[in-house]
């Protein structure tokens, strides 16, 4: 990411801070990172990754920043990104990423012509298949391009969207790939996105278990018809554990491991303990401020439904259990305040239920060490939704 010319933007209006200014000063509602605990988060995955002999494709999904990329890369080891939409692929590959996984399908023509465009920005191209159909027109849109396109086989291992569910399916969509002029079969994308959230270990644990046996039977079907898989993809920040033990596949997809929020919090680890104390810090953070104390017991903060995203429930004051978020609306939240302990102006870090829409209604990260402001860094794909 190039240098940003600060000098041309003013706080409060363009940006809610620049760096060198005290954290006290930044301007709310805004997202601030913890980079401390963001680059330990990074790097813990990236170790996991390593001893397990598996790569990690980040998932940009979550952020939509090239610079927490580039971070995940250069500090985490992370082997490329994932992306869920073409457009949100573009502005990775346009700021320097070279391994970019659109894990979805792309079947619009406009689409296909812009994945078909993005090797020639320097980046391998890889997107997700579970058509037939698509498997042609993919074809077409790399040969008209003059350009390749490399192509996973979606498997649905239990999330009920997208993606085939027999061995049979896998292997004429791989045979398809192979045989299409333009494309590369590379494997098997088989992410089970629906129990990442289930808060008890053994459950996730099994029904992974389920993904892990139809991947593997997949697998060898297709070494029995001598299709190579360079990737078999998946696990996220739930379950990546079991997919790092599985023996079977070696590219994890994990993403809100890097910031975490209050829904990823709550699930519980082998032992029953939250992971989010102790397995992953929160590093992502809505600040927020105090703009009124009429009512003795509750205060009004900044940050309502329009600095965040309560799909997976409120936002947890962090680091405090004296006072409690308790509801919003477009432009308010209600903080219950029952001893009144606060005051007009203080601020409050609120760990958001979801991180990845939160982080999609926000221009700016502020990235703060040590009290001070560090960095400021754009969420450079926000709103790309095509």
């Amino acid at each position: 990411m190039k240098d940003l010319n600060y000098a041309n933007l003013e706080v409060g209006y363009d940006v809610p801070a620049v760096p060198g200014m005290d954290e006290a000063d930044i301007q709310t509602p805004c997202l601030i990172l913890d980079l401390d605990a963001l680059e330990r988060n990074i790097r813990k995955m990236g170790d996991f990754a390593k001893s397990h002999g598996m790569r990690h494709r980040s998932h940009g999904k979550m952020h939509k920043s090239v610079d927490v990329q580039h971070l995940q890369q250069d500090m985490g080891g992370a082997c490329g990104v994932c992306c869920q939409k073409v457009s949100e692929a573009e502005v990775f590959a346009r700021g320097g990423i070279k391994d970019v996984l659109v894990s979805n399908q792309v079947t619009q023509p406009e689409k296909i012509k812009r994945l078909a465009n993005l090797p020639k920005l320097g980046a391998r191209t890889i997107c997700c298949v579970d058509d037939l159909a698509n498997v042609a027109d993919l074809s077409k849109g790399a040969t008209e391009a003059g350009t390749q396109i490399e192509c996973l086989v979606e498997i649905d291992c239990g999330a009920g969207r997208c993606g085939v569910t027999t061995t049979p399916e896998v292997v004429a969509l791989a045979k398809a790939i192979d045989a299409a002029p333009g494309l590369k079969f590379t494997g098997i994308q088989a992410y089970q996105g629906a129990m990442q959230h289930l808060d008890d270990y053994a459950e996730r644990q099994s029904k992974t278990q389920i993904a892990i046996e139809m991947v593997r039977d997949a697998v060898d079907a297709l070494k029995a018809e001598g299709l190579h898989c360079d990737i078999v993809g998946g696990g996220g920040t739930g379950s990546y554990y079991f997919e790092g033990a599985s023996g079977v596949y070696n590219e994890l997809q994990c993403g809100s491991y890097a910031f975490m929020d209050a829904d990823y919090g709550r699930i519980l680890d082998k032992d029953g303990k939250r992971i989010d104390d102790g397995e992953w810090e929160n590093a992502l953070f809505i600040l927020t401020s105090v703009m009124s104390h009429a009512k003795a017991d509750k205060a009004i903060v900044d940050a309502g439904l329009k600095a965040q995203s309560v799909d997976s429930g409120l936002p947890t004051v962090f680091g405090r259990t004296d006072v409690k978020y308790v509801k919003c609306s477009d432009e308010h939240g209600v903080v219950a305040d029952p001893d009144g302990v606060l005051k007009v102006n203080d601020k409050l870090k609120l760990v958001p239920g979801h991180c990845d829409p939160t982080c999609n209604v926000h221009d700016w990260y502020v990235g703060v060490r040590g009290g001070k402001v560090e960095t400021l860094w754009p969420v450079s794909a926000r709103g790309k939704a095509y």
